[in-house]
């Protein structure tokens, strides 16, 4: 693929840099991320924190989503860019908002998740795995 990544929030008070490939790449229609996206789904790669270098303040809320895990969104306190997303069951790896990369364009979506929770209008493509709601994922720790 194209590691490294990098990418940034909307001002540029928040850049980051991803060494590594995403463990994966997924399309998010859950009620949470609908709401982040202006009612559409987000797109999102899990990444290893090693090999991720943050630079400038990222400023963390956290709520319990729909799957019952604890969910923190990491933003930029300047201009408010959602930029990650993190919980406990995922040590090791956190969720990059893929519009936050300078170039994602080879990421390909490898599953569309909470698809029990789209709108009518939402379009899933038939090529892509699909789960109604959240599935197994891998495990950080693993090499």
């Amino acid at each position: 693929m194209n590691a490294p990544y990098h990418g940034s929030c909307n001002c540029g008070e928040v850049t980051l840099t991803i060494a590594s490939e995403p463990l994966w790449v997924r399309q998010c229609w859950c009620r949470q991320c609908q709401k982040a996206a202006a009612g559409n789904a987000t797109c999102n790669g899990l990444f290893r924190t090693e090999g991720m270098t943050v630079d400038g303040t990222v400023t963390w809320r956290g709520y319990t989503a729909a799957s019952g895990n604890t969910v923190e969104h990491g933003f930029c306190p300047t201009c408010g860019s959602q930029l990650f997303g993190r919980n406990p069951s995922r040590e090791g790896a956190q969720v990059v908002r893929l519009g936050a990369l300078d170039d994602a364009q080879d990421l390909k979506v490898n599953a569309i998740i909470w698809t029990s929770e789209a709108p009518d209008w939402a379009y899933f493509d038939p090529k892509v795995e699909h789960w109604s709601a959240q599935p197994p994922g891998p495990a950080a720790k693993s090499a």
